[in-house]
């Protein structure tokens, strides 16, 4: 791997890594590394396998997007954990910095969505739109320093770009995101939402883990004052 991704849990079935915001989840149209490349070429490595290994991807997190990527290394493992993700009894929650000032303490936000493929773009809809998709998250403001603000957020449903969209929905866009409003560049590949949190089954051993993870990139270093004011775990 190379030295600026974590890995933060690893087993003979999980590998759980902490992806860096600019990296994508999976390979796409740029064909730049992926961390699902670069996972297997870690695998490969470290366990000396000849030929390909096999190395499944359970959920996604954007490009822009850093934190906690959950990887299984074996079939089995992938299916349940991916059926879990599907039943929802994953837990999981991100952090944000939004570029203004929240008042209200927690907030409880249900869209519909509706993405745009071509543009790579979610919308919020009517419920009656066509191929409209119900997303759900609960927001809870956890500090406010120098004209922003830092919210963890629990995704009920793990819809498309939904964070994004559904946060600049009611004017609370995340610094750096300017397709959905941020007015900030922190980097050009990254912007302040990072995956902090997922707790789950473990797919053979059956026991309850938690795994917890911190931004470390260099855009989050303004808002410090913010990242100290929470727990590491």
């Amino acid at each position: 791997m190379p030295a600026n991704i974590d890995i933060l849990f690893e087993d003979n079935h999980l590998l759980l890594i902490n992806k860096p915001a600019g990296i994508p989840s999976q390979s796409d149209l740029t064909l730049d590394d992926s961390a699902l490349d670069l996972a297997k070429s870690y695998i490969k490595k470290e366990y000396k396998k000849p030929g390909n290994v096999f190395v499944g991807l359970t959920h996604r997190l954007d490009r822009p997007v850093s934190g906690l990527l959950m990887l299984c290394k074996t079939s089995k493992a992938l299916a349940r954990m991916s059926q879990q993700f599907k039943n929802r009894t994953i837990e999981k929650s991100y952090l944000a910095i939004v570029d203004n000032i929240v008042e209200k303490q927690f907030y409880h936000l249900e869209n519909y969505l509706i993405k745009d493929r071509k543009k790579n773009i979610a919308r919020v809809v009517s419920k009656a739109t066509k191929n409209a998709k119900h997303a759900e998250m609960y927001v809870e403001k956890m500090s406010a320093f120098g004209g922003a603000t830092l919210l963890c957020i629990k995704p009920v449903t793990g819809r498309s770009h939904q964070i994004r969209v559904q946060l600049s929905s009611i004017g609370l866009p995340i610094i750096g995101d300017v397709k959905y409003g941020g007015n900030r560049h922190v980097n050009r590949r990254a912007i302040c939402l990072h995956s902090h949190m997922l707790s789950f089954d473990h797919p053979v051993k059956k026991n309850r883990i938690t795994i917890h993870c911190m931004p470390y990139q260099h855009h989050w270093n303004p808002f410090g004052q913010l990242l100290a004011r929470i727990p590491n775990q």
